[in-house]
């Protein structure tokens, strides 16, 4: 029970507050402009405020670290695109509330996926019974969502 009341988690609820203004934003946008458009101003706006913060904090940019680093590990940036691209799409068409309940029910089905297998290096959380039920109810309620 404390895991939802520390830290850790108030602040990836702050996230996901975050992710449903940001697809509104950046789905607004990208209706004034284009699509590649928007997505292409969002980056470059994050990337010199990521910029501007690494530098602020004087936080090594090269250093021998690079070298030890998988590959798949940089396919961050083309997810950022292709998650930006796809909420701005998907908005309009379907509504914030059934764009974001469908991406939650994308994100914690593959999170537990990530979690029982340990893919990518985290730690691996196996499954218990209890989170198959918690899976589908939490599905069930997505359902209730949908208009």
């Amino acid at each position: 029970m404390l895991k939802f009341l520390g830290m850790p988690f108030i602040i990836a609820a702050i996230s996901g507050v975050t992710m449903a203004v940001q697809g509104t934003i950046n789905s607004a946008l990208s209706q004034k402009t284009n699509l590649l458009l928007a997505t292409l101003v969002v980056h470059i706006i994050g990337t010199v405020v990521a910029l501007a913060v690494v530098l602020a904090r004087r936080s090594p940019v090269f250093g021998a670290f690079w070298q030890g680093i998988p590959w798949y590990l940089y396919l961050g940036g083309v997810l950022s695109v292709v998650i930006v691209g796809l909420v701005a799409l998907s908005i309009p068409k379907i509504g914030v509330c059934n764009a974001t309940t469908a991406i939650i029910i994308g994100q914690v089905g593959t999170a537990v996926l990530i979690d029982h297998f340990g893919w990518f290096g985290v730690k691996a959380i196996h499954w218990s019974p209890w989170q198959f039920l918690g899976l589908g109810l939490f599905a069930a309620g997505a359902k209730l969502l949908f208009r």
